[in-house]
């Protein structure tokens, strides 16, 4: 059965369907009401992003140096739940919800591990361009990474 997912979310034809990402809050990123500041879950997006890349077996860094190809936010989300605080451990679920040639639509679960309750949920939306910022349709190479399957 090529849907179902294996343990750690690997797919049986080397797809990834999504990654999981844990850390913990450090100080530097609550605020004066000992809360994480609201733009730090951005960033955590951006880690889980990075992290889900390369379990799919990418690196932003390969695809910007042999490629030239740049992946530009345009469009974020971000739907706050819960409070995350200092040291909690936090879980950051990444996976793709939508990816054309032109686009790619990520979508993040963050929750506190220990108690499972959700943290916040979003989404960013990425074009791919070149250098000189000009829109590029993605090489074909990697398709399969991000789920296009050829006909879009």
């Amino acid at each position: 059965m090529p849907d179902e997912a294996l343990p750690g979310k690997i797919m049986l034809d080397g797809s990834v369907r999504s990654h999981e990402t844990r850390f913990r809050v450090r100080y530097a990123e609550t605020d004066q009401m000992g809360v994480v500041y609201y733009a730090n879950y951005l960033i955590w997006m951006e880690i889980g992003r990075a992290e889900y890349c390369r379990a799919a077996g990418i690196r932003y860094r390969d695809m910007e140096l042999d490629d030239g190809i740049l992946l530009a936010v345009v469009d974020a989300h971000c739907r706050y739940l819960r409070p995350a605080r200092y040291d909690d451990e936090i879980a950051v679920k990444t996976s793709i919800a939508a990816a054309s040639r032109r686009m790619v639509e990520f979508q993040y679960e963050i929750r506190d591990v220990h108690s499972g309750l959700g943290l916040a949920a979003g989404t960013t939306k990425h074009v791919f361009l070149k250098t000189g910022m000009k829109p590029v349709k993605l090489p074909e190479k990697y398709w399969p990474m991000f789920g296009i399957n050829g006909v879009t």
